[in-house]
């Protein structure tokens, strides 16, 4: 295929568009800002779009906290699921109807065909391509297919999906705004998947049908989908649309230069509010990320950075997310505010009604003078906490510091499965971990405490996590696994 044509001029319309299927993400949150601040700076529109399709990951209370830390953070958009626009519906559940049509013209076209491989044949085809050490992904068994054959057993209802119809030879060339032209051998892409044997569509068609019909102008994303360009760009071109503007921002990186995961950085907008970042450093500190304001400059506001915005100030190297430059960052925020607006800020983090009222059903029973509520609570408005001087309490009989870390790390995994994070359901998935390794109780829940408390008189365990929040716990206990998991 040709390169593509450049892009007409166009109103300027934008779009994030994060998947309901875990915690806000901060870097939703870094995509939404150069999003945003692109459309302000053109006079157009940002556009939020919920891409809710994956209904085994998707969760319930997960569109609400994303549209909720953005608002924290200050970004605003256009049109969306709760505030409604003109290509409404914004969640993507709801449109099912829409991606089925498009995945039928395609077919039609011969630009897609059904496939009715089922899991085990395509499990056995992978088996035998690892053995041969060939490249993974579909042989295209259904493509050969005869067409009329093929439409009349998906018209029976035969389980099927519907593949992309990926050229077999040449080469593609994606234009992208910040690395100019990246080609791509078509012999080295995979016929994709489009629409799932359930109807629902995958991230490729939905993505695709859900631009052109909302006119987005400029897809502005990571560059982990750089590689996924090429079959958007087949896409654009088997509907015979005009395609947008490519413009892949640079990843945000672990210190080690990986991609930034939950597993080596905090990575939930919620983690940054709790532990009582302001969201206008959060917000400065992300447009740090790969971009550069001019100068020496680090310290400005949203307004500031639409002001001097270009292309040109990205860098493509990829930003290491460096938490003490963000605590720096803080702390030039925090100074400048008048006594009264820290007073203010204080109370709406986790000092006003709403906050103590969540601590004093806790404590009640154990203070005896109101001076006793800040020692017995003071865990609660900490980051960190101090494992050294625990270091002997800190242990299960029989059990390794790298079993316990182990342990730690599978907890943490079955708490992200629970839908929220209340007292019950942390205490029933914490007991079915004990069952499975055939440890007691009371010592992991002991370490529990420890870990989340820094002390091992607190009050009830499980009802002081769920007020500590997810965001908290989770970030002592991964301390708290790196600690126990260098001992022996």
């Amino acid at each position: 295929m040709a390169p593509e044509a450049s892009v007409t001029a166009r109103p300027v319309r934008v779009r994030v568009a994060p998947s309901p299927t875990g915690d806000p993400h901060v870097g939703t949150a870094y995509i939404a800002l150069f999003n945003s601040a692109f459309a302000r700076q053109n006079g157009g529109a940002f556009v939020l779009r919920i891409e809710d399709t994956d209904r085994s990951r998707s969760r319930a209370d997960s569109e609400a906290q994303i549209m909720a830390a953005l608002r924290w953070l200050g970004l605003r958009w256009d049109e969306g699921p709760d505030v409604g626009g003109p290509h409404a519906p914004y969640r993507q559940s709801e449109r099912s109807a829409l991606y089925a049509e498009h995945a039928r013209l395609l077919v039609e076209r011969g630009r897609a065909y059904h496939c009715f491989c089922g899991e085990e044949r395509l499990a056995a085809v992978r088996q035998q391509q690892k053995a041969e050490k060939q490249r993974l992904g579909y042989d295209r068994h259904c493509r050969a297919l005869d067409r009329a054959e093929s439409a009349r057993r998906a018209a029976a209802g035969e389980p099927h999906t519907v593949r992309l119809a990926v050229p077999l030879d040449g080469t593609v060339v994606v234009r992208d705004r910040l690395r100019g032209d990246v080609e791509f051998a078509w012999s080295q892409i995979d016929d994709q998947v489009l629409l799932k044997s359930d109807g629902f569509p995958t991230y490729h068609l939905a993505n695709v049908v859900d631009d052109h019909l909302m006119e987005i102008s400029h897809v502005i994303r990571a560059e982990e989908w750089i590689s996924s360009t090429p079959k958007h760009v087949l896409l654009y071109d088997a509907f015979g649309w005009e395609a947008p503007e490519w413009i892949h921002m640079p990843l945000l990186l672990n210190q080690d230069r990986s991609k930034i995961s939950k597993r080596k950085n905090p990575v939930s907008i919620n983690f940054y509010r709790d532990a009582g970042f302001l969201p206008a450093a959060l917000l400065n500190f992300l447009a740090l990320m790969g971009w550069s304001f001019g100068g020496d400059r680090e310290k400005f506001t949203p307004e500031e950075m639409v002001e001097v915005f270009s292309w040109e100030k990205v860098s493509l190297g990829g930003s290491v997310f460096n938490i003490d430059k963000l605590r720096w960052l803080n702390e030039q925020y925090i100074h400048d505010l008048d006594h009264d607006a820290l007073a203010d800020v204080l109370l709406a983090w986790r000092l006003g009604q709403s906050g103590l009222r969540r601590l004093t059903p806790l404590v009640r029973e154990r203070i005896k003078t109101l001076s006793d509520f800040i020692p017995c609570t003071d865990f609660f408005f900490s980051l960190e906490l101090d494992y050294a001087p625990l270091a002997g309490e800190l242990a299960i009989p029989d059990v390794s510091g790298k079993d316990l870390g182990r342990a730690l790390s599978e907890l943490l995994d079955s708490y992200e499965q629970l839908d929220g994070f209340a007292a019950a359901g942390l205490e029933q998935a914490t007991r079915a971990l004990c069952d499975a390794r055939g440890w007691k109780t009371k010592h992991l829940f002991m370490v529990l405490r420890l870990g989340v408390t820094g002390r091992k008189a607190s009050p009830p365990l499980f009802d002081t996590m769920e007020v500590l929040g997810k965001e908290l716990c989770r970030f002592r206990l991964r301390r708290l696994m790196e600690f126990v998991g260098q001992r022996k």
